[in-house]
């Protein structure tokens, strides 16, 4: 979400989401996944150095994970 007339690079424009962390940090051990937020380990302890744009792009895979976790326990 680019706001003004900044670029499509200027990240600066751009509000830091804040963590997926659900408190749960349980990793599948068939998926790596988190049963919680769905980040791998290395995706958890990276966060904070990640940018925006990866926090955002991270962010949106992991309802997927999630559902894909879900539907593979029923």
């Amino acid at each position: 979400m680019v706001t003004g007339n900044a670029s499509p690079s200027d990240t600066s424009s751009l509000i830091d989401p804040a963590s997926p962390c659900t408190k749960v940090c349980v990793i599948d051990s068939v998926t790596g996944w988190c049963l919680g937020c769905g980040r791998t380990g290395s995706e958890i302890a990276g966060w904070i150095g990640m940018t925006t744009r990866e926090r955002l792009a991270l962010k949106a895979q992991l309802p997927t994970r999630l559902a894909a976790m879900a539907q593979a326990k029923s």
